[in-house]
């Protein structure tokens, strides 16, 4: 009979561990979901930037592609829902809550001056397969 007795409080206690993954926050589902969002983002594009529609930063960047003849992916944070929960993401990832983050390939490029230094130095030229400008 105690041996019953432990296996049923074995069975509680997975039960109510379930329940309580099971009952995840919304913020902790948003979080994930918003990771996945990114890394999709980031490894199913050639060029991704996260931006904001109104940043002079953002437009810069995004100025530089256009000069390219490139055409990115671009994540308008500020006209999203669920934009803040993104821009955490990046913040784990990259280390940087800022816009504009460009990633190239998978790879982080990094903010405007960064990209900006990686065009003029030929970095930018080298990861998007182009000769030198």
């Amino acid at each position: 009979m105690h041996r019953g007795r432990r296996l049923g409080i074995t069975g509680l206690v997975v039960a109510v561990g379930l329940l309580l993954l099971g009952s995840a926050t919304e913020a902790d589902r948003g979080s994930n979901s918003a990771a996945a969002f990114v890394q999709n983002v980031v490894y199913s594009n050639r060029i991704a930037i996260f931006s904001k529609s109104y940043c002079p930063y953002s437009l810069r960047a995004k100025r530089v592609f256009s000069e390219l003849q490139e055409k990115p992916f671009v994540i308008e944070l500020d006209l999203r829902d669920d934009g803040r929960e993104i821009q955490n993401v990046l913040l784990d990832l990259v280390g940087r809550y800022t816009v504009p983050q460009v990633f190239i390939n998978g790879q982080h490029v990094g903010g405007s001056d960064e990209t900006l230094d990686a065009l003029a130095n030929g970095q930018l030229q080298k990861l998007l397969g182009k000769s030198s400008i």
